[in-house]
């Protein structure tokens, strides 16, 4: 594998795939970003070098992760549209550009891969069951990885709860909880009282992801790691948090109209989609991080208020 510090990030006009790009260039990593966004190769910001390419085109990813050590394979079909036409295409185009380039593939995991027979712990070694469809195809692409690994890709994969930060557009937090661009009214809670729920401070992920690429030494060809994040533990935390930093302490979460949602559902196949991951907001689901512990001493974390309040500022919401 390359040691240099090049990397190559898929997704990067995304709040994961954004937030460790940034990062990497911060600690003097040179980062190239693959996108079809005219506009974000035009500003040339945060000091990314921008380059026009489709991480469905596998000649332009090869193309674009030549000399990487890295790449940050963080993009994702914008909603849940079509994700069984793109996510294993674009997952085996990084395989192939990893396994030419010399790279290691790091990946942003999700909790969608287990199932509720193995809630509320979860460890990395906690079998993966899935119920949903999205959840499925992401326990493929993991396989997949974890195939590659085997031969001569290396692999890292960091699961996080629920993310939220002042750049995440397209999360539980941002499309649900409040509105962004609009002041502190109300509040609106997927969950019940009394059912924790884990969430995740994105740039502490950022954070742990790129400290965990600088600890390559200690890794095995492949790894997955559990953060601990922010623990809810009866489904409260977060909806006061929210409401401390808008000012109104007293204000209370209402419920999410999850029935409106399934009848929904029964019209548009996406949001039926998003209604198979209800589950996740019934059971407590807790993810813990003593194996992460064990390679970098201390998992980043920003106090959950300090989080909250950056998070809202970055939405515009106060």
């Amino acid at each position: 594998m390359n040691t240099n510090q090049k990397a190559l990030v898929l997704g990067a006009t995304g709040g994961v795939g954004g937030e460790v790009a940034r990062l990497l260039v911060q600690r003097g990593w040179q980062v190239i970003a693959l996108t079809r966004n005219e506009k974000a190769m035009s500003e040339q910001p945060d000091g990314i070098n921008w380059v026009a390419g489709d991480a469905m085109n596998q000649r332009q990813v090869i193309d674009a992760a030549a000399g990487t050590s890295l790449i940050v394979h963080a993009v994702n079909p914008p909603g849940y549209l079509d994700w069984e036409k793109l996510v294993l295409p674009m997952i085996d185009n990084t395989i192939v550009a990893a396994r030419q380039a010399g790279a290691r593939v790091l990946l942003p995991g999700t909790v969608y891969n287990y199932g509720p027979d193995v809630f509320p712990d979860l460890d990395e070694a906690s079998a993966q069951f899935p119920i949903s469809k999205k959840g499925k195809i992401r326990a493929e692409l993991e396989r997949r990885l974890e195939k590659a690994s085997r031969n001569g890709v290396p692999a890292l994969i960091v699961r996080a709860g629920d993310f939220f930060g002042p750049r995440v557009a397209n999360s539980w937090f941002s499309q649900g909880l409040v509105t962004p661009g609009k002041a502190i009214s109300s509040i609106q809670y997927p969950g019940q009282q009394g059912i924790g729920h884990q969430w995740a401070y994105l740039p502490d992920v950022a954070e742990t992801m790129v400290r965990l690429v600088e600890h390559a030494d200690k890794l095995k060809n492949f790894e997955t790691f559990h953060m601990q994040g922010h623990w809810d533990a009866d489904g409260t935390q977060i909806a006061a948090a929210i409401a401390r930093a808008a000012g109104k302490p007293e204000l209370k979460a209402s419920g999410f109209p999850w029935m409106v949602l399934r009848v929904l559902a029964l019209f548009k196949p996406t949001l039926k989609e998003l209604f198979e991951l209800r589950y996740l907001w019934k059971t407590p689901l807790r993810m813990h991080n003593a194996k992460l512990l064990k390679v970098l001493g201390e998992e980043p974390h920003t106090p959950l208020d300090r989080a909250i309040q950056v998070t809202l500022q970055g939405l515009k919401c106060i």
